[in-house]
């Protein structure tokens, strides 16, 4: 920024009196120096406004843009930017966007601001009455130019998806350097700042655009981008031209296309794709005889992996019967056998089930821990492990903990056993072709009902569970079954069963069968159907919606509306903006279970955007309704807002955890754990520590569950508290006295840890940044697990295997090495568990003789004499000691009074003994009292009698000396040997124990 030069002048009043001169070379002169010094005098010239205001307003005067541009300067200075930017307007070409200096700089982001503004007023409304002033357009046009000049070409992206000028965003693309990372710089820059769904779509059709005008496109990112804009014609015509092509390698791109949308799990998508791909042209007439050197595939794909292989080679053996037109032909219909298998799904099913299978690494000596320790518990924990073992083994086609354990299986009565027999569809989920005959001894026979109905209610369900999200083949047959029945129980798990299978695909047949299943009013029945029309539907967003809006508001079963309430979010999925009407009446209804759905709404509207305004909305909710259920539920939906940028959800939930209301908390937990689901995030950790420790029961309940799904495919290399946290639920499941409800999360918490033999994660984003529709709508049924147990098993959709898998061009696996920089800790198995060894001693007694019984007894005899005698000798021992110090004492006593006596002047010898008469003649008076000849006199002192012997010699009791007082050792009282009791009598010695404090001494008694 060059400096501005120093003015010569002391004040401008000198130029600012040429303002008001006629001449207009003093006006120019003037205006021209006051341009260039207004840094210097702007308190001055702003005092001069309406001078150069009524020169700017002057339709003749030729030099009214400097005047314009004079006064933008001084009203930037006065802090009018709107004044300042007029102005800088109505300067036109002398407002240098090319100018480094803070006045360009600050009033351009001030034009660009206001004008993205209103670009985006008007696109938002389409309001085409919005005017924008061509000359703030003009300003903003010649900023973009100047940055895509001098090669800033991201400060142009940026600009210009700001303002919404895709024009200026293809030039800025087109010209760049590299158009490829430009491309690539967009499009991130595109999915973390574009919040309006149909603004995004039009920059990725425009980058489409531009990838297809390019001499070599990158079909890899084309195809994701037409995608996201829901056009499988174009990536159908992508992979036509690229099976067609002679080279191999074109073909082997497009398999890999194809896995990498497969992976996007959209399978709506994928079978529109699938069935735009044009079939061969064939010769049927003259049948051509293909040469198998001229086929670069002459190999046939058969992928022995398992028996469900069977329909691609069927598919081959027909194709090796049909005659082609040319040689291109013959291969381009092997390749298009191969590439619909994988569209399909069937191949990557059948790999990802090898894979799941083979590496199964799963624990079941925690689930016997699990079983022996909830034997005393209530039926809760017992349907728990259950869930637990479905879990561990999701996809392992693994049932062994169930068939060892059928008797301990059979205790589960009416839904227990309803979820024990779901649980083998979450097992075997991904065998399409022996679904059903793995089923088969609980489903209704003949399409009816037949034996028990929670058995038979549990077999649709598992069924839809096997074949969730690939019901192609299965969906007829639970039509079937939900109309013949008239059971609730079963028609509750043929509609959820209906759900899975046809999920995502809008078939009309299914809905109405749906519909009529809602309509009888059935609390268990319609409850089903009510969620299971929000899986067929969605994100579609239909009429429908409106209709199950309606009937919410017609039935009088919670359980009902609440799943009503449920499947209108599923509808509006992904629609962002467009659900904001629906999401308005939902969170404005008087009903709390309706404003319950639409915190689901919100949420998966706006799934993985982290977009303001909904978050915003649901903090609302979660500080101000009324009801704990809408509460916990919109803080929970914070997690499917953010999972996009997990290390933004625990900072919007901190506060939220140490709320004072436990259903936030739990809500709390749970946002956490779907937000960073799978990445061991430390914040997400150290925020669920204190919350698996509440002193509210299901909150530590949710927090396990939580921590369980941040933790899983989480190794103790990678961060220790791994370890920790598993040896925390053994703990807690062991622990007689912990409440059911935290036994039950910590059962369901060990069973997500270790879930798929240890070789799955939770992922609800692909690597491209799709979102997994399947894996998000699985963790918001499993949500509902706090109404409905068996939905629990829906998390199993959002179960992604943690494998590498690589195929050559025949679709098979070869053998493959490649390098790893990571240390293999980090990928390392949880150690098994062990039975622990404990060794019981037990001492054995001693055998005892008769002859030693015998001399043990007389040596305790012996010993008993002893201490008898010693215990004799040291009475009388004590006896001769105890009157030798009656002697001494005595006659210390009386030395001491002599000295007293002679100590005493006359007077008070005189009052001693006038006392000592008056006590005499006390005394004389009270010997007058009767008394019997045989028991001797009544003495009374201090108001109290005692019977004293008439022939006793009355002696005063001694006071103790020193030596007594401070030596325990010598005896405290000494008594008249002659065994005499009363006071002032001797009676027998006694030594005080030398652990004992010795007793105080007896006061002074004077007698006459």
């Amino acid at each position: 920024m060059a400096e501005a030069p120093q003015p010569k002048l002391s004040s401008a009043c000198g130029l600012l009196a040429q303002l008001k001169e006629n001449h207009p070379v003093l006006k120019l002169h003037a205006l021209t120096h006051l341009n260039v010094f207004v840094d210097y005098f702007w308190p001055e010239i702003a005092d001069s406004i309406p001078v150069i205001e009524s020169l700017y307003e002057d339709e003749d005067y030729g030099q009214r843009e400097l005047a314009a541009l004079l006064l933008s300067k001084v009203f930037l200075y006065l802090g009018e930017l709107n004044d300042s930017l007029s102005y800088a307007l109505g300067a036109g070409p002398l407002f240098d966007v090319s100018e480094d200096s803070d006045y360009v700089r600050t009033l351009l982001a001030k034009a660009i601001d206001k004008y993205a503004n209103l670009r985006t007023k008007a696109a938002e409304t389409n309001d085409n009455s919005t005017v924008i002033d061509p000359r703030m357009e003009a300003i903003v046009e010649r900023m973009l130019d100047k940055s895509t000049t001098d090669g800033k070409y991201r400060q142009t992206i940026g600009v210009a998806i700001e303002c919404r000028r895709l024009d200026k965003l293809e030039e800025a693309v087109v010209r760049s350097d590299n158009v490829h990372s430009t491309i690539t710089y967009c499009i991130d820059v595109c999915h973390s700042f574009v919040k309006q769904r149909e603004y995004r779509r039009e920059i990725l059709r425009l980058m489409v655009k531009i990838y297809q005008q390019l001499p070599s496109p990158d079909y890899l990112i084309m195809c994701q981008h037409l995608m996201f804009l829901d056009e499988p014609d174009g990536v159908a015509s992508i992979l036509q031209e690229l099976l067609r092509s002679e080279n191999i390698d074109d073909a082997l791109l497009a398999f890999q296309i194809a896995f990498d949308l497969v992976e996007n799990e959209n399978p709506a998508f994928l079978l529109n794709v699938r069935d735009l791909l044009p079939s061969p042209k064939t010769q049927p007439s003259e049948p051509a005889q293909v040469s198998e050197s001229a086929q670069p595939d002459s190999a046939e794909t058969e992928i022995a992996l398992t028996t469900e292989d069977a329909q691609i080679t069927d598919v081959n053996q027909a194709d090796e019967s049909t005659a082609y037109t040319d040689l291109l032909e013959a291969v381009y219909a092997k390749r298009l056998t191969k590439i619909r298998g994988i569209l399909d799904e069937e191949t990557s099913i059948q790999l990802t089930l090898q894979f799941l299978h083979s590496h199964n690494k799963s624990d079941l000596l925690i689930l016997k821990t699990i079983k022996h320790c909830v034997v005393t518990r209530d039926k809760v924990c017992h349907t728990a492990t259950v869930f637990a073992n479905a879990i561990m083994h999701a996809g392992t086609a693994v049932d062994t903990f169930m068939r060892e354990n059928m008797d301990w299986l059979t205790r589960a009565i009416d839904w227990a056993k309803f979820s024990a027999i779901a649980g083998l569809g979450v097992i075997n989920r991904g065998h399409l072709q022996q679904g059903r005959s793995l089923m088969a001894p609980y489903l209704p026979q003949g399409g009816g009902d037949g034996g028990s109905r929670y058995l038979e209610g549990g077999a649709l369900y598992g069924l839809g569970l096997i074949h969730a999200n690939h019901g192609k083949g299965i969906t007829p047959f639970l039509l079937e079954t939900l109309r013949r029945t008239n059971t609730e129980v079963i028609q509750h798990g043929a509609c959820l069963g209906l759900g899975l299978a046809a999920l995502g695909t809008s078939d009309e047949e299914v809905i109405e069968e749906l519909n009529n299943v809602l309509y009888t009013d059935s609390a268990v029945a319609s409850q089903a159907a009510g969620i299971s029309l929000g899986l067929v539907m969605v994100g579609t967003a239909t009429m429908q919606a409106g209709f199950m809006f309606a009937y919410a508001h017609d039935t009088q079963h919670e359980k009902i509306i609440r799943s009503l309430a449920f499947g209108i979010a599923l509808t509006v999925y992904g629609r962002e903006e467009e659900a904001d009407t629906l999401i308005e009446k939902m969170t404005s209804d008087q009903d709390p279970v309706l404003r319950y759905g639409g915190m689901y709404a919100l949420a998966l509207a706006y799934r993985g955007t982290s977009n303001n305004k909904a978050i915003r909305q649901l903090l609302h909710f979660a500080v101000s309704d009324a009801s704990d259920d809408v509460r916990r539920t919109a803080v929970l939906a914070l997690g499917f807002v953010l999972y996009s940028d997990p290390e933004q959800c625990p900072r919007t939930v901190s506060l939220l955890s140490t709320s004072y209301n436990a259903h936030m908390r739990y809500g709390a937990a749970l946002a956490v754990g779907i937000a960073c689901a799978g990445t061991g995030l430390s914040e997400a950790i150290s925020l669920l520590e204190p919350l698996t420790s509440d002193l509210v029961e299901f909150v530590r309940q949710g927090a396990l569950i939580a921590m369980a799904m941040v933790m899983v495919q989480i190794s103790e290399a990678s961060d220790a508290r791994a370890g920790a946290f598993r040896l925390q639920l053994r703990k807690i499941i062991m622990d007689s006295q912990e409440d059911n409800m935290s036994v039950m999360g910590a059962i369901l918490a060990s069973g997500i840890l270790d879930a798929g033999g240890r070789n799955v994660t939770i992922k609800l984003r692909s690597k491209t940044r799709h979102d997994k529709m399947t894996a998000i709508v699985g963790l918001a049924v499993f949500s509902q697990y706090w109404f409905w147990h068996p939905l629990i098993y829906f998390i199993s959709l959002a179960f992604s295997p943690t494998a590498l898998i690589g195929l050559n061009y025949d679709l098979k696996i070869p053998k493959f090495t490649f390098v790893s920089q990571a240390k293999p800790s980090l990928f390392e198995y949880p150690k098994p568990t062990t039975v622990p060894s404990t060794v019981f001693t037990f001492q054995m007694p001693t055998a005892i003789l008769s002859t030693s019984l015998r001399d043990k007894i007389r040596a305790l005899q012996k010993e008993a004499e002893r201490q008898a005698e010693e215990m004799k000798a040291r009475k009388k021992l004590t006896g001769r000691q105890a009157g030798k110090l009656r002697e001494a004492i005595r006659d210390r006593n009386r030395q001491a009074e002599r000295q007293a006596w002679r100590r005493m002047d006359r007077k008070k010898l005189v009052e001693k003994l006038a006392d000592n008469i008056m006590a005499a003649n006390k005394k004389a008076e009270a010997e007058k009292a009767e008394t019997s000849p045989g028991k001797g006199k009544l003495i009374i002192k201090d108001g109290d009698s005692k019977q004293v012997d008439s022939n006793a010699v009355e002696k005063t009791a001694p006071e103790p000396s020193y030596e007594i007082l401070t030596n325990p050792a010598r005896p405290s009282s000494l008594t008249d040997m002659s065994g005499g009791s009363a006071p002032g009598q001797w009676g027998p010695a006694t030594a005080t124990h030398v652990a004992e404090e010795p007793a105080p001494p007896p006061p002074f008694e004077h007698s006459s």
